[in-house]
């Protein structure tokens, strides 16, 4: 069985939604953020650079999303979730999957510090990167404008990994989603999703964070 070590309103609330999803057995094991919002010091134990999401599969031990996320839909789903290398959408599917932290959070996280800054979104270096954020959002609303998910007609990992920066991420970076509308419905299908509405009961943020 697999073992999910979640962070409280973190990027591995994911992996639970992920198994959720796929309908896998897993054991969930909760640390909590220190006062100053770093992870504890029990993660170190797990992995050397103690950042969740992380899991433990027998003697493998596994942190990353993106690569957590393939592990589970290849090793343990018989690729349910995924796309298969011979599918028209493949290629779709492996940009979003990737595009969610190679592209958009990492921005977000650059977006974050400099909002952290007292007068830092005012600097030419913030309203240049909070400008790159807005027509990022704009690029990935006109695509949802072809299909209900990431890939099209299919829910997919991809929508695993793109999901968070549109909701928890929101709890740390405050920015309106009013002005993406296909995003907003894509949230509402979300949201609908059984699936998703317990993994956020179990690992979700706590109300009020």
């Amino acid at each position: 069985m697999i073992t999910i070590y979640h962070l409280d309103t973190s990027r591995s609330e994911r992996i639970v939604w992920l198994m959720e999803e796929l309908g896998l057995d897993y054991k969930l094991e909760l640390n909590l953020r220190q006062p100053n919002g770093a992870a504890p010091d029990a993660l170190k134990a797990i992995h050397p650079l103690g950042k969740a999401p992380i899991i433990r599969d027998g003697d493998t031990v596994l942190a990353e999303s993106g690569a957590i996320v393939e592990y589970i839909v290849n090793r343990h789903a018989g690729g349910r979730l995924a796309v298969p290398p011979t599918a028209p959408d493949y290629a779709r599917y492996l940009y979003w999957i990737h595009f969610a932290e190679g592209s958009l959070m990492s921005l977000m996280i650059v977006a974050l510090v400099l909002t952290r800054i007292p007068g830092g979104d005012k600097t030419p270096a913030g309203v240049r990167v909070l400008d790159r954020m807005q027509k990022m959002l704009a690029f990935v609303d006109v695509e949802l404008a072809t299909g209900p998910y990431f890939v099209g007609e299919p829910f997919t990992a991809a929508d695993v990994m793109m999901t968070f920066t549109f909701t928890t991420m929101r709890h740390f970076l405050d920015y309106d989603l009013a002005p993406y509308p296909n995003i907003v419905a894509y949230l509402a299908r979300i949201e609908a999703r059984p699936a998703y509405r317990k993994a956020m009961a179990l690992a979700g943020p706590k109300v009020g964070t």
